[in-house]
C-alpha cells in the first residue's frame, strides 16, 4: 500500500476540504498520515488513520511559519512516502524540497490565492518572501488544484499553467438529528443571523454585520460559531456598543455540530470584502453549508459568491458594508419570508454537492495511486 502524507498549517479538527480529500485517497487505497499543528483549544481528534500535530513555541508570524517549515521538513525527510499532498503555500517548501530529493510525486492544492491574502498586502517584506516562494516552485509542479476558477485564471496568467478546479463544496451530509434551539442554548422567539467558520480574520465583515444590529429589530441576533483573528475583538465591540445581549459568541465545533446551529438559523451571512485579491475571487465552504441548510443568504459582491447567489436567486447582495446596507438587505430576507427562497435553496443544494466534485478529485488523483 502506498504512503501518503497530507499537510496543512491547522490543527486537522475543523477543515473539512482536507478531510474529503483523504476519503478520496484512502478510495485510491493510500495510507494516510496527516500532519498539522496542536493548538492550546484544539480538540481531540479521532480518524482512522495517522495523524500528527506539531506542539510548537509560536502560533502565529513569522516565528510560527518558521518553526512549523522546519518541523516539517525534518519530519518528511526522515520519513518514506510515496506520495506528497501539501495544501497551500505555508506548506509547500518541505514538502517540494522532499518530494525533489527522493524523486517522489507532489499534488499542490491552493485553497486560497496565498499571496493576495489581507494579512500580508501591507507587509512588503513577508509578501516578498511568500511571493519569491510559489515562483520559485509553482511552474515546476505538475499536479495542481485549487478551489475555483476564478483562482485557477489568476495562477494562469502568472505561470500559464491550467489548474484543476475542485470546489470546496459541502457534502450533502446533515446531522441524523436536528437539534432545537432550546437544547443548543439559542432564544426561541428571535431572527438569528449566523457567520460561521474557522477563519473570522480581518476583512471578513463582522464588524459591520455587528453594528448592523442597531438599524434593525431587537429580535434579531447575530450568532457567531467558530474562531479567527477578531473574535476577541468584536466581543469587546459588541460591550462597548451595549449589542453584547445580541451577539451569542459559540466556539469552534465539530462539522456536524456546528450544523446544527446553522440549521437553527434563518440567515447566513458571508460579507468577505474585495480589498485583496483573495477574498476578491474567494468561494467560503460556508455557502454552500447555508445552502444545504436551507436558510437563505446575505452575501458580498465578490465575484464568485455573486456568481451562486445571483444563479440561483438564494439571498441578498449588498452594495458596500456601511451597516446601514447590511440591515437593508437583511431586512429583504425577513420581508420575503424563507419560504419564498426554499424550492431555489433545493435546487442550489442539488446542483452544488461534493459528490460531483468528488469524481473529479478521484479522477486526477488515479494515476499516482
Amino acid at each position: 500500500m502506498k504512503k501518503v502524507v497530507v499537510t496543512v498549517t491547522n490543527d486537522l479538527s475543523t477543515d473539512q476540504r482536507v478531510k474529503r480529500t483523504i476519503e478520496v485517497l484512502q478510495e485510491l487505497n493510500f495510507e494516510i498520515y496527516l500532519v498539522g499543528r496542536l493548538l492550546p483549544d484544539s480538540m481531540p481528534l479521532k480518524r482512522d488513520y495517522k495523524t500528527v500535530r506539531f506542539k510548537l513555541w509560536f502560533n502565529k508570524g513569522f516565528l510560527f511559519y518558521a518553526s512549523y517549515n522546519i518541523c516539517l521538513f525534518f519530519f518528511l525527510l526522515f520519513r518514506r512516502f510515496d506520495l506528497y499532498f501539501s495544501n497551500d503555500l505555508d506548506t509547500l517548501l518541505p514538502n517540494f524540497i522532499v518530494a525533489r530529493l527522493k524523486n517522489k510525486p507532489i499534488v499542490y492544492d491552493s485553497h486560497e490565492y496565498f499571496t493576495g491574502v489581507p494579512e500580508i498586502q501591507n507587509r512588503p517584506l513577508i509578501k516578498k518572501v511568500w511571493t519569491s516562494i510559489e515562483r520559485f516552485i509553482f511552474p515546476r509542479l505538475k499536479k495542481v488544484i485549487t478551489v475555483n476558477e476564478s483562482i485557477a485564471s489568476l495562477y494562469k496568467q502568472e505561470y500559464h499553467k491550467d489548474l484543476m478546479v475542485i470546489r470546496n463544496i459541502a457534502d450533502s451530509s446533515l446531522p441524523p438529528v436536528k437539534l432545537s434551539r432550546t437544547e443548543l442554548e439559542l432564544p426561541e422567539e428571535t431572527f438569528i443571523l449566523i457567520n460561521q467558520g474557522a477563519g473570522i480574520n480581518i476583512d471578513r465583515g463582522m464588524e459591520e454585520a455587528l453594528q448592523a444590529l442597531k438599524f434593525l429589530d431587537e429580535k434579531v441576533i447575530l450568532l457567531i460559531v467558530g474562531g479567527g483573528d477578531v473574535i476577541s475583538q468584536l466581543k469587546e465591540m459588541a460591550i462597548t456598543e451595549k449589542l453584547e445581549h445580541r451577539v451569542i459568541f459559540v466556539p469552534r465545533q465539530p462539522y456536524h455540530q456546528m450544523l446544527q446551529y446553522t440549521l437553527n438559523a434563518d440567515c447566513g451571512l458571508s460579507l468577505d470584502k474585495p480589498n485583496s485579491p483573495n477574498y476578491q475571487y474567494s468561494l467560503p465552504n460556508k455557502i454552500f453549508d447555508y445552502i444545504k441548510c436551507s436558510i437563505p443568504l446575505v452575501t458580498s459582491e465578490v465575484v464568485e459568491v455573486k456568481k451562486v447567489v445571483g444563479k440561483y436567486q438564494v439571498g441578498e447582495i449588498i452594495d458596500d458594508h456601511q451597516p446601514e446596507n447590511i440591515a437593508k438587505a437583511i431586512k429583504a430576507v425577513m420581508h420575503k419570508g424563507k419560504p419564498y427562497y426554499t424550492e431555489k435553496l433545493k435546487k442550489a443544494a442539488l446542483e452544488n454537492q461534493w459528490e460531483k466534485e468528488r469524481q473529479k478529485l478521484k479522477d486526477f488523483l488515479s494515476p499516482l495511486a
